[in-house]
């Protein structure tokens, strides 16, 4: 749950970098937070459910676009790349991929790599 936290805390955070964990953590909250909402909603038909599940996501649409941005950063790209999901199937595929490779090790343009100072190294040798 602290990575979802740390998101959050972060919402509007567009520069630096976001490991892998810290982004699939947050994508899975999400996706199980909309999952029972939306559950709740088809079983009971009951409208405030649905207005919880739109409410939520525009909760997180800031924070989940942050995070795909410092999730970019880690692997040396442009958080411009996120656009490339407005392409059907080939976009959202490709982000999937960006999304899922490993940070670059070492210091990037986008600042240090998150891995290693979690880790207590020091960004000079890591």
């Amino acid at each position: 749950m602290d990575w979802y936290t740390k998101v959050l805390k972060n919402y509007v955070g567009f520069s630096g970098r976001a490991r892998r964990t810290e982004y699939w953590m947050f994508t899975l909250v999400n996706v199980i937070i909309g999952g029972v909402l939306n559950v709740l909603y088809n079983v009971t038909h009951s409208s405030i459910f649905y207005v919880l599940y739109v409410l939520y996501f525009l909760a997180v649409l800031l924070p989940s676009i942050a995070v795909g941005i410092r999730r970019l950063h880690d692997t040396n790209r442009t958080g411009w790349w996120l656009l490339i999901g407005l392409v059907p199937f080939v976009g959202a595929i490709v982000l999937i991929v960006f999304f899922a490779t490993e940070g670059n090790r070492g210091a990037n343009q986008y600042g240090e790599d998150p891995k290693a100072l979690e880790a207590g190294a020091s960004p000079a040798t890591a």
